[in-house]
Order: structure tokens, then sequence, then C-alpha cells
């Protein structure tokens, strides 16, 4: 027979519907609790233990929560017996405190009839999110501040600290996940859609992944930078930089970045701090289809999967000191890091060749183990 936790439990699934019916202002209709129909028919001790179980905390002995109908049935083994047939509540204050929702539901509806009245295009976000509202109910008066000025300012192009909303300068940070879903309905045309980051998708500024790059020929470093020849700007400033370039060295390590100004005399040419898949940054500089690019990283599956991503951006990129002659050469049996990748990269014959017997093997060679002078010779002879 059904016990007063496990109608508590089922109670508790209805709720959620129940709020959805507070939204759309529907009046409140009498709750049925399905019911075990089965119960004790061996024991009447056992059978009248569990009658009263349900009875001790019915609106009938506490004054709110279920009702219980009962109805006499001629049982097998317990001859006539009055059993509960029916389980409902019957009023709206019956269920809440049987749940212990009523302040809640209280603030609930509070805050449902000032969103509806600031943005009623939001009705239908609040039907399908009723817990959304409950697990914000003291951030409702700064949410909406947030809203109404994206509402009127639906392109600010100011950092998310600069925006000049009467609410707590981490606010907006804190509470990203909701203030998105309701500006994606709310200011949807001005939306870029697209974009993840919540920056770029509500046209805010923000701190842009910075490029780090050494210029290699003397003359640009002297005209250009005034003999500056490490610098690191922001990715869109990198994407519309204009200097007389012929050639772009992309290195995987920090470390190889360093010894590139080592490297023979490189006209027009500089190399690039990649920071493994960080290459994703490089994907919009336009101006690099027009030149010639090289790859350089470590002899290993995440070396060649990084030069492969960078190839799907710029396909006419080469790959330089990944070759089989140089790990053979210069391989210690370090071990590699294992990769779950499976589908078909973009590396030409020789390059997969390596790949596969570098991942059957978990092999590595990382690009600080080649010689200087070995590194030198090659580009010498480029």
């Amino acid at each position: 027979m059904i016990t007063p936790q496990e109608i508590k439990k089922k109670a508790e699934r209805k709720y959620v519907s129940f709020l959805r019916s507070l939204v759309d202002n529907k009046p409140f209709e009498k709750l049925v609790i399905r019911g075990d129909k089965s119960y004790t028919k061996t024991s009447f001790h056992q059978f009248e233990k569990e009658i009263q179980l349900i009875i001790s905390q019915s609106k009938e002995k506490t004054g709110f929560g279920y009702t219980v109908e009962f109805q006499n049935v001629k049982t097998k083994s317990l001859g006539l017996q009055a059993l509960p047939t029916l389980i409902y509540f019957e009023t709206e204050i019956d269920f809440l405190k049987f749940l212990g929702r009523e302040n809640e539901v209280e603030l609930f509806c509070k805050s449902i009839k000032c969103i509806l009245e600031t943005f009623p295009d939001l009705k239908d976000w609040l039907i399908k999110n009723p817990l959304k509202v409950i697990a914000n109910q003291s951030e409702w008066e700064s949410i909406l501040k947030v809203c109404k000025y994206f509402k009127k300012n639906p392109k600010p192009n100011l950092y998310i600290r600069e925006l000049p909303i009467k609410v707590h300068t981490k606010f907006l940070e804190k509470n990203q996940a909701v203030v998105r879903e309701l500006l994606d309905i709310l200011i949807s045309e001005h939306v870029k859609a697209d974009d993840k980051v919540f920056e770029k998708r509500f046209n805010l500024k923000y701190a842009e992944p910075q490029i780090r790059f050494k210029v290699l020929d003397k003359e640009i470093t002297q005209r250009f930078f005034s003999g500056i020849d490490d610098l690191a700007i922001p990715v869109s400033q990198f994407e519309v930089m204009d200097l007389p370039i012929r050639k772009v060295l992309v290195v995987e390590n920090k470390t190889t970045l360093y010894t590139t100004l080592t490297l023979p005399k490189m006209n027009d040419t500089i190399a690039i701090f990649g920071s493994g898949y960080s290459v994703l940054n490089l994907k919009n500089v336009e101006w690099f289809n027009g030149i010639d690019l090289y790859y350089w990283g470590d002899i290993d599956v995440q070396g060649f999967e990084i030069l492969s991503q960078f190839r799907g951006y710029f396909p006419h990129s080469k790959s330089v000191l990944m070759d089989k002659h140089t790990f053979d050469k210069y391989f210690e049996n370090d071990n590699g890091t294992p990769t779950k990748i499976s589908t078909k990269l973009n590396l030409t014959n020789n390059e997969q060749e390596l790949y596969d017997k570098l991942k059957e093997n978990n092999w590595r060679l990382e690009q600080e183990k080649i010689p200087f002078e070995y590194v030198n010779s090659y580009f010498d002879n480029e």
C-alpha cells in the first residue's frame, strides 16, 4: 500500500507542472496521486497499521495536505474493509503546505509578475524554466536591469565591467548563463548566434587572445618596431597587420620560439608561438593565404594533429623538421601522450606514415631535443 513518503515523492514530481500553470495563469485543478492498490492480505494488524499511517498525515488529521477517499471492498483474506480508492490534493494550499513550498511559491509569483510586466516576450521561457526562476529568486531585480540595458543598447561595444548598469561589478560575470538565455530572446536580431563566448555573442569588448611573434628580419624590426623583435598583440590587430612579410613559421613550443632568433638570416619572415592547439586563434588571418606558411611542432601524435588542424585553415602549409630522418636521428625513447583521435588527418603520405608509427608505439621527440646546429643547417638550406 502507498505510504505518505511515496505520496510526497509523487507530489514533488507534479511541482514543476504546477509552477508552469501559475505562469500560464491557469486555475488550480484537483491533483490526483496514483496509489498502490496492493495491501497486506494475511495480517489484519499490519493492514490496519498501513491504513492508519496514510490517515495520520492526511488532511483529515493535519488540516492540510492530501485527501483520502475510501470504499468498502469485500476482500478474500480480511473480509469487508475500507480501502483507499482515491488520493488527491483538493486545493493549492493543501498541495503547497504538504510540500512546504508556500513561501517559495509566493516569491515565485512575485518574480514572474515582475518579469512579465517588464518583458512579456519571456512568458514561454518562464513556462519552460520555472525552476530557473526559483534558482535566481534573489537576483531578478538585477537580471532585469541588465536585460533592460541591453534592450536599449544591443551593441554596447564596452567591456562587461564598463557597462553603466547599477549592479555589482561582477554580477554579469557570475550570472551569464541565465542572462544569455534571456538576451537570446529579447535581442535575438542582434545576437551573434554562432559565437559561444558571451562577450562576442552580445557585442561586448573582451580580452582577446594575444598572438606572440618574433620578427626574424632585422630590417623590418628597425623600420616598423624601433628594433623590437619580440611582440604580442591582440588577434584582431594581428589579422589586419600590414608588414612586408613573405614567410611565416609557426612553432608549437615557447622555448623553440626563442631559438628562432638564432636561425640563419631569414628575410621577410616572422615566427609565431602557436601554443599547441591555440593555432585556432590564427584561423581568420586572411593575409596568410598569400604567403609561405610553415609549421614546426613536436614529432608526436599531438604535433601532427595540430599540424592537421592548422592545415585545415591553410591547406598550403608545409611542415618543417617533422620528418622520419629527424626523428630517427634524435629520438631518445621518450613516451608520448596517447590519442583518441581516429578521423582522417590533413597530412601528406610521409607525414601520415610517421604519425601512424608514433601512434602505434606512443613515441615522442620534442622540438627542444633537436640541436641548434641541426636546426640552423636545415633552415640554411631552405
